[in-house]
């Protein structure tokens, strides 16, 4: 894997980390194309430069991120109730990761289990969009503080199925909020914060399980910090420009794209 094949991946993680349509599964895609994806340390390579899109994240957000800082320490219910929300929707997904991490990486980390899952998450995403846009506006929820730590649970739960690559961690989470009667942008603003905790703990461990392998690999150490780099650049791009388009559009565009996707994908394999 050279410079060249990471500035690639580096930008497909950026275009797609908080977009509904699967970083990891593109990344397996893309890297099966480039014929550098079949090494524990390039598997790890993927997850690992999801810290430029992490850290993408919290520049975006980085006035919320102070003023629930300043919150917790006035005491402020908004801002406790935002934490213990996020707290909520991590938890499940770290022990359900530890438990099955191993297991995902050596059955689900192929182009077919990522095809199966772009299908299924597109149609999903299509059906819940439909049933949304069909509520009373008044039944959708605008607005951070309106996530309380039992929506959390719920949106925490969805995100553990987004540890099968393909089914796309935002895709769950937005969904998940869409279902507990959030509306369709302050679901996502969430999902981008949950975000933090979640790929910031993957990250971690997956450099801790195979940083020397990703460091031993041929220019390791600058492979990895350009793919970060990029997957920063791109991913702190993509935000803004994605939360005005789902508020305006939904998520429907982004179904379809994963079900043609994934039809592709298979008809390829055969």
């Amino acid at each position: 894997m050279g410079i060249l094949d990471v500035i690639i991946l580096g930008i497909i993680e950026g275009l797609t980390e908080l977009l509904p349509v699967s970083s990891t599964g593109h990344l397996i895609l893309v890297g099966e194309a480039l014929g550098g994806h079949d090494t524990e340390a390039a598997k790890s390579l993927d997850v690992v430069i999801q810290l430029g899109a992490v850290i993408a994240v919290g520049v975006y957000f980085r006035q919320k991120l102070l003023e629930t800082a300043k919150g917790l320490f006035s005491r402020s219910p908004d801002a406790f109730r935002l934490l213990a929300a996020l707290l909520a929707a991590f938890i499940p997904t770290a022990v359900v990761g530890l438990a099955i991490h191993g297991w995902v990486k050596a059955n689900l980390f192929a182009p077919g289990p990522v095809a199966g899952a772009l299908i299924v998450g597109g149609v999903l995403m299509v059906g819940v969009e439909r049933w949304h846009r069909r509520r009373p506006a008044e039944a959708r929820r605008e607005g951070l503080e309106h996530v309380t730590p039992l929506r959390g649970f719920f949106i925490g739960l969805a995100q553990c199925l987004s540890l099968w690559p393909g089914a796309s961690r935002s895709m769950t989470t937005i969904v998940g909020g869409q279902l507990t009667g959030l509306d369709t942008k302050t679901a996502a603003e969430f999902s981008f914060l949950l975000a933090l905790p979640t790929l910031g703990a993957a990250t971690v461990y997956d450099f801790y399980e195979h940083g020397e392998a990703i460091l031993a690999m041929p220019s390791g150490g600058t492979i990895l910090g350009v793919g970060m780099a990029v997957s920063f650049v791109v991913t702190w791009l993509v935000v803004a420009v994605f939360l005005r388009y789902v508020k305006r559009v939904g998520m429907t565009p982004f179904g379809v794209y994963r079900i043609l996707l994934g039809i592709i994908v298979l008809l390829v394999l055969r």
